[in-house]
């Protein structure tokens, strides 16, 4: 059995997309990011960083006590060896889906969630973090879009590279980007989000704040998100400030 702790955001649903199309078993303990499960102690041990998604494998490769996981990039390196799927064989093949996933946990992520902070979360954004993560957002679709160009999936083949991009891709609705733009790019996502372990794994409700495309959050939330709650958890070891 593997516990996938996780929430609705593009880097828990990477991971539930992969466990979905491998059919391991797995179970999903949900957290709400706006209450602070993640921030004590209990989750600190599964990942000391307190942030989600992480993952505790029960029967882990090569045996043993409980294997605990966290970074989706990593955990998806992972599952892919777990279950022998999704990471090509070819060496070729296989490089550059590793490539295409550290571009994602590197470039995409970072840079798209930079963007979704700026105009989403921030209470009185200023004019120059908002172009330069906006601009950054929509060159790094320009990169996508040139690959798409020279194949179908990001490794030649449907991988792990394409699962950690796609929710962030899906993401990029709440920053008002429209991938209509960039039309290899939109073949692309509809393509993978036709799977059904992506509409299953990947679905947001309507009335998620994940979906939101402005949030006004309390000062709690704020504090939980990025203020002093998230930063004591870590220098303290517990739960509260």
């Amino acid at each position: 059995m593997i516990d996938l702790h996780g929430c609705d955001t593009p880097n828990g649903h990477k991971v539930a997309i992969m466990l979905a199309e491998t059919g391991l078993e797995h179970r999903v303990v949900q957290y709400n990011l706006f209450e602070g499960r993640h921030l004590t102690s209990e989750f600190g041990a599964i990942n000391p960083n307190r942030r989600l998604p992480a993952l505790v494998d029960h029967m882990p490769i090569g045996g043993g006590e409980p294997l605990a996981l966290f970074e989706s990039g990593a955990i998806l390196l992972y599952l892919a060896e777990k279950s022998g799927r999704f990471l090509p064989d070819a060496p070729r093949r296989r490089h550059t889906a590793v490539s295409w996933l550290m571009w994602q946990m590197a470039s995409l992520g970072p840079q798209h969630g930079q963007a979704h902070h700026f105009l989403r979360y921030c209470p009185e954004p200023d004019a120059y973090p908002v172009q330069r993560y906006t601009r950054e957002a929509r060159r790094l679709f320009d990169v996508l879009e040139t690959r798409l160009t020279q194949a179908d999936y990001l490794a030649e083949e449907y991988s792990i590279a394409d699962m950690a991009c796609w929710p962030w891709v899906r993401a990029s609705r709440a920053i008002d980007m429209d991938i209509a733009e960039w039309p290899r790019l939109k073949a692309w996502f509809d393509r993978v989000g036709a799977r059904d372990a992506v509409k299953t794994a990947g679905a947001v409700a309507a009335d998620h704040p994940a979906a939101a495309r402005h949030m006004t959050l309390t000062a709690e939330q704020w504090s939980v998100l990025f203020g002093d709650r998230m930063l004591s958890a870590v220098r303290q070891g517990n739960d509260r400030p």
